[in-house]
């Protein structure tokens, strides 16, 4: 059999801490980028076109983009969906039980066929 260098995918294993540090700090870039065009535009649409209240539009959606890079850079991939442990009462009842769990007094076990009696 071949042998592959890559390792096996684990589903209920969590995403290691240096890449979910590159991801998050992907993601703040990108938005941190959308801002420089939007103030750039901006300046397109003020100075160039006169059309000022799309300047302004633009200025405006721009000013909460690094609040929201922020958020979103710190937040932490959601948790699993454990089901909690609960009490669940047995149906059976040790005084309802026709057996022992262990073994009977009168069974033998493992004896050696030397020794049977």
């Amino acid at each position: 059999m071949r042998r592959h260098d890559d390792p096996v995918l684990i589903t209920g294993a969590k995403v290691s801490f240096e890449e979910e540090f590159a991801a998050r700090r992907r993601r703040y870039s990108l938005i941190m980028a959308m801002r420089i065009p939007c103030l750039v535009l901006a300046g397109v649409f003020g100075i160039g076109l006169g059309w000022t209240w799309v300047a302004v539009a633009l200025i405006v959606a721009s000013v909460p983009l690094p609040w929201i890079a922020v958020l979103i850079a710190n937040d932490a991939p959601p948790r699993k969906a454990e089901k909690p442990a609960r009490y669940r009462p047995d149906d059976r009842q040790l005084g309802s039980t026709t057996r022992a769990l262990g073994p009977a007094t009168h069974e033998v076990i493992d004896m050696p066929d030397d020794r049977a009696a």
